[in-house]
């Protein structure tokens, strides 16, 4: 794929497409044509989401209006406390929840919210953004119900310039109010496969939706782009191994599409996949290319001697990347994620920062040789020589990740 097609795919996609919405819909859309261009046949699979549609969300300080957005999926009603700052999560700290509305650092977790909410919260609040930076950006957030397991309590999040304020002030009471419309909607994947000499599958992924802010140019059309640049050059040059390309919808609200299809396979067709190649976040102009492997250690050492003899500069470790290649790790599939990791002062994520700004379509290219490379190398080979065994030590990662088990801190 050549660097104008790279840069004129990211300019026809510069718009927010957060999962279940009808842009995502248009997104998926658009990569059933790209995919018809290069001479293969893709297709929409909808499975179904939660969504909200948020009808109000007000958060009073001591009596004073303050900005936020509701937490999609965390319920309706009203919510009237002491504000606490949970600063530690400690047990004296986390017994201080108590009836008060606790406001929170970073993302809404598992542990923590079911920490607070076993202590006796009766709402939350969260706040993002960078106080340095000189918008008031307040992203868009949702309870998972994979977090709320049924329990919810009343949430908004707020600017981190608030939250400052807020706790600076000494603020005493906050009160929640929200009113939303709970119901089950659709996300997509995109599907597309190029049958090869044998029914062994290497699956490449990568997420397509973006979250409430963001364009989703570096997290994650690049790795969106790459995949499709894979399927025009497998689509000339067909491979031993068949190949599955997948478009992941609503990886944003906790890797859902991947989820969602990894669910629908029966045991005889996992057992057709060898490997899943996972891309999210690649081709920017700054940053170090990393591949994370959820798989054996040999995996890690045969990307290094293969990057090494082509000049591209990695760095290879075992483990679980929080991305759509986890659900097939879950699954027993060998799974590996590449991206290109850029210091946050250069690109960010999951704010309206995230645009063709941070991307350069000749670093795109020259990640897209690399893994194309690579996956030819896997697919071409007599056999896949990847162990199907999962490792021990990455299974109980899984076990964290996927809040099965608790990791100890």
């Amino acid at each position: 794929m050549t660097v104008k097609k790279i840069m004129q795919i990211f300019r026809d996609t510069a718009y927010v497409r957060t999962g279940g919405s009808a842009e995502e819909l248009k997104c998926a859309e658009y990569l059933v044509s790209k995919c018809a261009e290069i001479g293969v046949e893709a297709k929409i699979l909808p499975f179904k989401v939660d969504m909200a549609e948020m009808r109000r969300a007000e958060l009073y300080i001591d009596g004073k209006p303050t900005a936020c957005r509701g937490y999609l999926l965390c319920g309706s009603g009203e919510a009237e406390a002491e504000i606490y700052y949970l600063r530690n999560t400690d047990a004296y700290s986390l017994s201080q929840c108590r009836g008060k509305i606790v406001m929170l650092d970073g993302y809404l977790g598992y542990w923590t919210y079911q920490d607070i909410v076993d202590n006796g919260a009766v709402g939350f609040i969260t706040y993002s953004g960078n106080a340095n930076y000189s918008d008031s950006e307040i992203d868009l957030r949702e309870l998972r119900s994979y977090v709320s397991n049924g329990r919810k309590i009343l949430g908004v999040n707020i600017n981190a310039k608030s939250a400052i304020s807020i706790i600076n002030g000494g603020a005493k009471t906050a009160k929640i109010v929200i009113e939303q419309d709970e119901h089950e909607g659709e996300s997509r994947n995109v599907v597309a496969e190029i049958k090869g000499e044998t029914d062994e599958t290497v699956v490449f992924t990568a997420h397509y939706d973006s979250t409430f802010l963001s364009q989703g140019a570096y997290d994650n059309m690049s790795g969106s782009v790459g995949i499709l640049a894979a399927a025009e050059y497998f689509a000339k040059n067909p491979p031993r191994c068949s190949l599955r390309f997948i478009w992941c919808g609503s990886e944003e609200r906790g890797l859902l599409g991947s989820k969602a299809y990894t669910a629908s396979l029966s045991e005889e067709e996992l057992k057709k996949i060898v490997l899943n190649i996972n891309l999210d976040m690649i081709g920017c102009i700054m940053g170090r290319f990393i591949a994370c492997c959820s798989a054996e250690e040999k995996l890690v050492h045969y990307i290094e001697y293969f990057a090494a003899q082509r000049g591209f500069g990695i760095s290879a470790r075992t483990g679980v990347y929080s991305s759509d290649s986890t659900p097939f790790a879950d699954k027993g599939v060998p799974s590996l994620s590449f991206a290109r990791l850029a210091p946050e002062n250069t690109a960010t994520i999951h704010n309206s920062y995230d645009t063709l700004k941070v991307m350069n379509g000749r670093q795109m290219a020259k990640d897209i040789d690399f893994i194309v490379a690579f996956a030819e190398s896997m697919a071409n080979g007599a056999k896949c020589p990847v162990d199907r065994e999962i490792p021990e030590d990455v299974k109980k990662k899984l076990d964290y990740y996927l809040f099965r088990e608790r990791e100890k801190k």
